[in-house]
């Protein structure tokens, strides 16, 4: 048979389980047959990369997030590493270079205070000689001092002053090395920014690796289909497997059209499946479809259209987990008189 015919052909078959099993009970109920079904969704890959293994066989449940599959990372592993050895680096450099920073920090403002101390005193024992030596100057024109005092004071004028000069030099000189802290703060900040941006890069590589490992969703799920093998090559786009949330399942009916109009979404049914019959479970409508199929190819005379149904779900509301989907069950919904006696309070026992 085509592949192209099964789906027609698989919701006809569908649609004539739905009108057979379309019954009305003494209960005032209507009734449709349907089977337990789930929304599965495909796991599919991100990236080119050769299937290392699948982590999880059919019908085992998956923990949320779990990885299901490993694609082949080795390349981006490689990188990662490279990057890593690259900021372990870059830490060194920048400890040693805050190392070096803090020491010379410290000795050159102890020393810019002592260049700054020394000139201080170097200033004022210039000014003392100067003063004595103009003294000696006035005393000498009085005959009271000595020519050798005054050269003696004339010598000491000259030393102090030499010494101010001295001390003046150190001085800048330390404040030179003020410039150079600078100029090596600067290397830090340089260094700092180089292991951001490694980080950064880091940070890319490993999202860009987490890509290589096809992940469950956020809740527990169970795998469905595995669909690709370990060694084969995965594309993006490639589905790897088909996962179903075991809490999420619903029936599937097909309704007639003259009973569509008495469906609503949210509204409450019960489910009796064959493998427990006596037992029902709560469920509500989730979903009517817009359009209806139909089992003829064209729909000519009013007794053909019996024979157009709407696509209905019905979300199991309870113990949905143990419930395995392609089982067989019955949906009953109550007819519009029994829900207006219900709503009147007059539901007959």
């Amino acid at each position: 048979m085509p592949r192209r015919l099964i789906p027609l052909v698989l919701v006809a078959a569908a649609a004539v389980v739905a009108l057979v099993g379309y019954l009305r009970s003494d209960r005032g109920e209507v009734r449709f047959t349907g089977f337990v079904e789930g929304e599965e969704r495909v796991l599919r890959s991100e990236v080119e990369g050769r299937v290392l293994d699948v982590r999880f066989s059919e019908g085992e449940g998956i923990p949320p997030d779990a990885v299901v599959a490993q694609l082949d990372d080795a390349e981006i592993q490689a990188r990662i590493h490279t990057k890593q050895q690259e900021i372990v680096t870059a830490d060194a450099d920048i400890a040693r270079q805050e190392e070096q920073l803090a020491l010379v920090q410290q000795t050159w403002k102890q020393d810019l205070l002592a260049r700054e101390a020394e000139l201080r005193q170097a200033n004022a024992s210039a000014e003392l000689a100067k003063r004595t030596l103009e003294r000696k100057q006035t005393l000498l024109r009085s005959n009271v001092a000595s020519q050798e005092s005054l050269d003696e004071a004339r010598s000491r004028h000259d030393e102090t002053h030499s010494a101010v000069d001295r001390a003046r030099d150190l001085l800048a000189r330390a404040q030179a090395e003020e410039r150079q802290i600078s100029v090596a703060e600067r290397e830090l900040e340089v260094l700092r920014q180089r292991r951001e941006l490694a980080a950064a890069q880091l940070e890319e590589l490993r999202v860009v690796a987490a890509r290589y490992q096809i992940r469950a969703p956020k809740v527990g799920t169970v795998l469905q289909t595995q669909l690709i093998w370990p060694g084969e090559l995965a594309q993006p786009g490639t589905p790897v497997a088909s996962v179903l949330d075991p809490e999420d399942k619903y029936v599937q009916i097909y309704v007639p059209v003259a009973d569509v109009s008495q469906l609503r979404v949210g509204q409450p049914v019960e489910i009796e499946l064959d493998s427990e019959p006596g037992t029902r479970t709560p469920g509500e409508v989730s979903f009517v479809a817009d359009k209806a199929n139909f089992t003829p190819e064209k729909i000519e005379t009013r007794s053909d259209r019996i024979g157009q149904v709407y696509r209905v779900k019905i979300r199991i509301l309870k113990d949905a987990a143990r419930l395995q989907p392609g089982t067989e069950g019955n949906v009953y919904l109550a007819s519009s008189a029994r829900r207006k006696d219900v709503a009147l309070g007059q539901e007959k026992k």
